[in-house]
């Protein structure tokens, strides 16, 4: 009877407590729905009505029967992945050497990778326009060192557009994935060491391992944020890499009202969630776990 006691004041108290938890949670669960499911819910709306604002799936057909539109959603993924893993391929290895340094100098060196990032995007996208260009400094070296005879069309491209949009995507991965490695405790290191393992076999074994939380959270990042991007494609891409955002314009200039560009914009998080849910799911990835 004492246990069945016990056991009914530990549920009520559990009861209580999450009640507790919850209440000082609402201020945030209000901003979020405020900030997030508000604005997601009312375009599900928009996109199904009509001029008159009656109830209507043309949208949803234009986007279905246009091909531009699906093949713009599909060079949106297409980019925003190609993004993703160049940012991965050049932010893991700088992020691993500020890993290494003492404290107080990886500190400045990471104040040396977000000041740029403080900087306009407009600004440093023009910057890349002068770096890139026919006449720009690196075709100018390229031909001074021999290396080409001609200068490279290294503008408005898949090419430019990614090289500018990596250059702004690194510090989100640099910055989660730092605070994870920092986080690892180096003495599973030294015992996967004195078990035999060599440098190569304790990095991927146990270093890389406990720093997938930040990295997972840093692509996460990187790849939602890159669905989004307008000035950097319309500007390197030179109107030969269109991107969601910019076909959001153009329909909005096209068709009347907003239902064809918040379908596109529905669909665009539709083929995302989906895309995401399948790469969680097969590389087993826990945002949560991430800092």
């Amino acid at each position: 009877m004492t246990d069945d006691r016990n056991a009914a004041v530990h549920a009520r108290e559990a009861r209580h407590e999450r009640a507790r938890m919850l209440g000082l949670a609402l201020p945030a669960l209000a901003v979020i729905g405020a900030a997030v499911v508000v604005p997601i819910l009312w375009v599900l709306y928009l996109s199904v009505l009509d001029v008159q604002g009656h109830f209507t799936l043309g949208n949803y057909l234009v986007l279905a029967t246009e091909g531009a539109n699906l093949s713009v959603i599909v060079t949106t993924l297409k980019v925003s992945l190609l993004v993703t893993v160049v940012s991965v391929v050049i932010g893991y290895p700088l992020t691993y050497l500020l890993a290494q340094l003492p404290p107080s100098l990886a500190t400045i060196c990471m104040l040396g990778i977000l000041l740029p990032y403080m900087t306009s995007v407009l600004v440093r996208t023009y910057a890349w326009m002068v770096l890139l260009g026919r006449r720009g400094i690196v075709n100018t070296m390229l031909v001074w060192l021999g290396i080409t005879d001609a200068p490279l069309q290294l503008m408005f491209n898949t090419t430019a557009t990614v090289i500018g949009m990596v250059h702004v995507m690194v510090p989100l991965l640099a910055l989660p994935l730092y605070a994870t490695m920092r986080a690892i405790d180096h003495g599973f290191l030294r015992a996967a060491a004195s078990l035999g393992a060599g440098p190569v076999a304790t990095f991927w074994r146990v270093y890389f391992p406990l720093s997938l939380p930040g990295l997972s959270a840093g692509t996460f990042l990187i790849f939602v944020t890159s669905l989004g991007f307008f000035i950097t494609p319309t500007v390197l891409g030179g109107g030969r890499v269109t991107m969601i955002g910019q076909q959001i314009a153009t329909a909005i200039a096209t068709y009347d009202g907003f239902g064809v560009a918040t379908a596109l914009g529905v669909g665009l998080l539709a083929a995302t969630a989906i895309l995401l849910g399948f790469a969680m799911r097969v590389l087993r990835l826990d945002l949560m776990r991430a800092p």
